[in-house]
């Protein structure tokens, strides 16, 4: 099979903004990061194992080119002193342990520190995803069924069936594959898509490619670790200190602020006057979107912000009517955007694979996310769970507001 990742660049932008962030204050954090196939009746065999290892060792030996970093250089946020240690860096095969020991028949495991485990999560996810379909299905058939799907979601935007306003592609990690995804984003640039806006992709490699605009946040995994990671904090204040160290490395540029790392409401007790001021907008990952976007939208009026100048992101498992129910209901009330991954990158008359890979440690302790709904955890300590559920609830009570 030929090389799945072509270059460093593809990835999604939020690695290179958390990147930065890490490198200039964080280098010396170690990150645990564990795979999980949630498909229960998924088999990886032994063959797609063997190739998924060949496909890691491949990107493995990549490194930036000076084109690519040019492109990055560019990016209004990012730091010179952040591209010269691109320039350096490259990923290290021996951080990865890849085995058979799963229900699914694939375990992933990465350790070594945040700066280089961060980068592998996107990378790797994107090779499994291939390798399955490539090897478990008749390929050549599950793109026709995908371009097909493709051209009638397009359709839709085209004649107005649907009004999404701005969105992006956000679908890297579950792509059916590079040459889909390639597919999708460039047809959707070149496409009218009547009152929708195609704004760009998440994958900073096609962004280039194709002339559109790369597009990102920050994830969880920012939260986690930053609020987590040193261990005098009390994790129920981990979205303060995330919030914290996000605007010392940015100011006012590059922020949109994740909600649900430790819950919304948990959330909403540090995003105050200053962070709802600074940050120009807010996206949601969990629960549902318009009680969230509700909840954001009275916040910003109970500190006297105007929420119409704020931007409400979406970004959890949308399909182009979700969004286009999502977008009427807000209108007037609140900039709205959209990040569809799975929908765009990965409908095929087959399901997409539900694989994740997530931090389940920071410099050696467990580290966890409460979301405002159940099973979008993953922590292998329950004990963790336990003690950081009970933080969040013993502050939420007795925190004077």
């Amino acid at each position: 099979m030929e090389n799945i990742i072509q270059s460093l660049l593809e990835t999604d932008l939020y690695k290179f903004s958390m990147g930065q962030a890490i490198y200039h204050n964080f280098p010396d954090y170690t990150t645990t990061w564990t795979f999980k196939c949630r498909n229960k009746d998924v088999k990886f065999t032994k063959e797609m194992v063997e190739e998924i290892k060949n496909q890691i060792l491949a990107y493995c030996n990549l490194t930036f080119k000076e084109d690519e970093l040019t492109y990055l250089s560019k990016v209004t946020w990012i730091k010179k002193s952040y591209v010269d240690f691109l320039r350096l860096w490259h990923p290290r095969y021996e951080d990865f342990t890849i085995g058979t020991d799963a229900e699914c028949g694939l375990t992933i495991e990465t350790n070594g520190t945040w700066l280089n485990t961060s980068m592998y999560e996107i990378p790797t996810l994107a090779i499994v995803n291939e390798v399955y379909f490539r090897m478990a299905y008749d390929y050549k058939e599950l793109m026709a069924s995908f371009e097909e799907k493709l051209d009638e979601k397009i359709k839709l935007l085209s004649d107005n069936t649907y009004n999404i306003g701005a969105f992006s592609e956000f679908g890297l990690r579950r792509r059916l594959s590079a040459e889909a995804q390639e597919l999708a984003v460039k047809k959707l640039k070149e496409s009218k898509l009547g009152n929708s806006i195609f704004v760009g992709s998440s994958n900073v490699f096609l962004a280039k490619k194709l002339g559109v605009n790369p597009v990102g946040t920050m994830a969880h995994e920012w939260i986690m670790c930053v609020g987590q990671g040193n261990h005098k904090h009390n994790p129920a204040y981990s979205n303060w200190y995330a919030l914290d160290y996000w605007v010392k490395e940015y100011g006012i540029l590059n922020g949109t602020a994740l909600t649900d790392a430790i819950t919304t409401d948990c959330f909403l007790r540090d995003f105050q006057l200053t962070y709802s001021t600074l940050f120009s907008g807010v996206r949601h990952d969990s629960g549902d979107p318009i009680e969230w976007g509700e909840k954001m939208i009275n916040h910003y009026k109970s500190l006297g912000i105007d929420p119409t100048t704020k931007t409400l992101l979406f970004s959890d498992s949308l399909d182009f009517k979700r969004a286009n129910d999502i977008n009427a209901h807000f209108k007037g009330k609140a900039k709205v955007a959209f990040g569809i991954g799975t929908y765009i990158a990965n409908d095929t008359k087959v399901p997409a694979l539900n694989i994740v890979m997530k931090t389940t440690a920071c410099n050696g302790q467990d580290v966890a996310k409460i979301s405002d709904v159940e099973g979008k955890g993953m922590c292998k300590n329950p004990d963790y769970v336990d003690y950081l559920q009970r933080c969040i609830d013993w502050r939420m009570t007795h925190e004077k507001v």
